[in-house]
């Protein structure tokens, strides 16, 4: 690292831990001044120490590591040291990054894969959603990571217009080398987050650093059904956990994570940690827009001629349970009812079965669709045309199809526990076994062919209270920033 690389990073240090301090100074008496704060400091400053000289946000074991030698040795050799090789000789400065900023006094809000992508899932849906909100009422600065997932940066323009709208997916980013350090600040994580270097600073940072950590928590479901997802998500997942443990407070999105989540509560006491306070805060019910126009053009996209439309939304991942959507159709179909079934969401792991098994039906000629290419215009109008919808998974955080469905007066038949059942209670549903296809196929039947019960599950649907994201992103807000 040059001499100028280093003098810039002490007097960034200098001005944070000082105010207004004079930084026109040499080296080593930039050195002498901020070596004053450094004879046994606490965790927040040997944090900001190690980021601002590193350039880059460091890992517990370097936090530790140079506690222990603050405590050990004089500050100022330490502080030299650091400077100049690094807390540890195996781990050298960051001498290409540049420290554009330490922030402080602001809500940082961590968007980095919602900025960068096209899709639109559930959870990307509730990141757009809420921070939408949020930036209208609220000054909140949108962040990433830089491509080594060592430290923040903020967003282009234009990817923070894909992070609030997901508008421009292939968004050029920012310069990647600039590093962004947060002081004393709030910093929100709306996402999931499983890249191991970027949970391994987020910890380090919600440790050790000060500043105040919350996040929004979807689900479990890699601890409560583990079975039902990909190799390797279990170990992200792990590893977002050890990071949200010193977290200050988690938002669940239903009941049903927030008991998930309180379960893994109660197990970090044997590890000596206290862990995030946690509450529910249930998603609203958007029911969309759509014109004449794209509803007879979902119409013609999703249903097969006259016959009434099921709808099947979500990836087709196994969670997902999709396989017993095709079993309870054909067993229907096999008793002389006619109607269609349509699929709308994208490619997931485990699939190949799924994908046989559509393709056998399609052969036999069944009338069964599947639409990768989704679009707001298409969801609304697939939600509104469709007889009934179906969404019987095996777990989920939420569970947006349903409560989307539900939302535009469309009955739906799904799972009868956990958040499922938590959004179908007010009405508007048929609670079925996930895991039994003939309970499921009779559920489809009684929505799809019994007009009264169809009738008064639509009326249902239309009482329900209504709920908007404008409601949702206030209630987070507020259980972050002013509930005790």
């Amino acid at each position: 690292m040059s001499k100028q690389t280093k003098h810039q990073r002490l007097a960034i240090l200098l001005e944070t831990l000082e105010p207004g301090a004079n930084v026109a100074l040499s080296s080593a008496e930039l050195v002498a001044m901020v070596g004053k704060h450094l004879a046994k400091p606490a965790d927040d400053i040997v944090w900001l120490t190690l980021a601002v000289l590193g350039a880059e946000w460091p890992v517990r074991d370097d936090v530790v590591a140079l506690r222990r030698r603050f405590w050990l040795e004089a500050p100022v050799a330490v502080l030299t040291d650091v400077a100049n090789a690094g807390v540890r000789s195996s781990v050298p400065l960051r001498a290409s990054n540049r420290v554009s900023r330490v922030v402080s006094g602001t809500v940082v809000v961590d968007v980095h894969h919602t900025a960068r992508t096209g899709l639109a899932t559930g959870i990307q849906r509730v990141v757009r959603k809420t921070i939408a909100e949020w930036s209208q009422r609220h000054e909140i600065l949108l962040v990433g990571w830089n491509p080594s997932l060592t430290s923040l940066r903020e967003l282009s323009d234009q990817e923070a217009e894909n992070a609030l709208y997901g508008t421009a997916p292939n968004a050029e980013s920012g310069t990647a080398d600039e590093v962004l350090i947060p002081w004393k600040c709030d910093y929100i994580l709306p996402e999931l987050a499983v890249e191991d270097s970027r949970t391994a600073r987020i910890a380090a940072m919600a440790e050790f650093s000060g500043n105040r950590s919350m996040l929004i928590g979807f689900d479990c479901v890699p601890l409560t059904s583990a079975e039902t997802i990909g190799a390797g998500m279990g170990a992200g997942f792990a590893r977002n956990l050890v990071a949200a443990a010193h977290f200050s407070k988690i938002a669940t999105i239903s009941e049903a994570a927030a008991a998930e989540y309180s379960g893994w509560r109660m197990m970090l006491g044997s590890a000596g940690i206290t862990g995030p306070l946690i509450k529910s805060v249930f998603l609203p019910s958007d029911a969309g827009s759509v014109t004449d126009a794209e509803l007879a053009s979902a119409r013609k996209s999703l249903a097969t001629g006259d016959l009434p439309l099921v709808l099947c939304v979500g990836s087709h991942e196994p969670r997902k349970n999709h396989l017993a959507v095709l079993t309870a159709a054909e067993v229907l179909w096999r008793e002389g009812h006619q109607f269609s079934l349509a699929f709308v969401g994208g490619n997931a792991w485990g699939a190949e079965e799924f994908h046989h098994r559509l393709a056998v039906l399609e052969d036999h000629g069944r009338p069964v669709k599947t639409v990768h290419a989704i679009t707001d215009a298409l969801l609304w109008g697939g939600y509104r045309v469709a007889r009934c919808t179906v969404f019987p998974s095996i777990n989920e955080g939420f569970g947006l199809p349903v409560a989307e469905s539900l939302a535009v007066g469309t009955p739906v038949v799904t799972s009868g526990y956990g958040s499922m059942a938590e959004i179908a209670i007010q009405g508007g549903g048929i609670l079925v076994d996930p895991r039994d296809d003939q309970n499921l196929a009779r559920g489809l039947e009684s929505a799809l062919f019994d007009d009264e019960v169809n009738a008064r599950l639509r009326r249902e649907a239309a009482n329900r209270s209504v709920r908007t994201w404008s409601d949702y992103a206030d209630d987070v807000w507020d259980y972050f920033f002013t509930e005790a």
